[in-house]
């Protein structure tokens, strides 16, 4: 019976993962087709919110990759992949005032940034070493060190659960600068808005997979260990 469970989960966790990138990609190439009224890039929308809430210092840069864009805290950049840099596309504007909106939480000091910035270490720390617990604890026989692997995974997992409202803020912070400096027209901001909320389902993903993975793992070594 568990041996079906864990399979069942697998499926499922393969469907999460496909179905969330599958939607924001069909859904950011079909945005990015339709090219915003006032001609502006992406680098100038994020200019045009960066300037508008007294970040002058912070750069904007082009970085190479699809969907590579971020905004580095400690650095103060916002990095915008090549398209979403040059381009006029409502895809391109949404996403880089995405990005801005984290620009925005790191100036206003808003505490789940600071959380999830906190988690770094750790979670770079339990990515190695929760799995390297776990193979140990099997090669070894020690469920002790399988459990404590487990529990690395665990912090993986209040990671993205951290991360989640952080992207979802951004997002808010990001439609309100695209309707207060009339970045896109209403129509736009419509279509802007189905962007952001097609990437936000990636982050629910990732956080539903992540789960999935702890329960799968909890699954199998609890069974060998009765």
């Amino acid at each position: 019976m568990n041996i079906v469970v864990i399979y069942l989960l697998t499926i499922v966790t393969v469907i999460i993962t496909v179905s969330a990138q599958a939607y924001i990609t069909s859904t950011y190439n079909e945005y990015s087709k339709v090219m915003n009224k006032r001609n502006i890039s992406g680098y100038e929308a994020a200019r045009i919110v960066l300037d508008q809430n007294g970040l002058n210092n912070i750069k904007v840069t082009e970085v190479k990759g699809y969907l590579t864009d971020h905004y580095d805290p400690n650095k103060k950049v916002v990095a915008l992949s090549s398209n979403n840099y040059h381009d006029s596309s409502v895809s391109s504007i949404s996403v880089a005032c995405h990005e801005c909106g984290h620009a925005i939480q790191d100036k206003t000091g808003y505490k789940m940034m600071k959380i999830r910035a906190s988690l770094v270490p750790l979670v770079n720390f339990s990515s190695y070493m929760g799995y390297l617990a776990i193979t140990l604890g099997v090669l070894a026989s020690s469920f002790s060190l399988i459990y404590i692997g487990i529990l690395l995974e665990c912090v993986i997992l209040l990671f993205q659960i951290v991360t989640l409202p952080v992207e979802i803020d951004a997002s808010k912070r990001a439609l309100k600068e695209i309707e207060k400096h009339q970045i896109l027209d209403k129509d736009e901001q419509s279509s802007g808005k189905t962007v952001l909320i097609a990437a936000a389902l990636t982050y629910v993903a990732s956080v539903a997979t992540a789960l999935i993975q702890i329960l799968k793992l909890l699954i199998i070594y609890r069974r060998r260990d009765e």
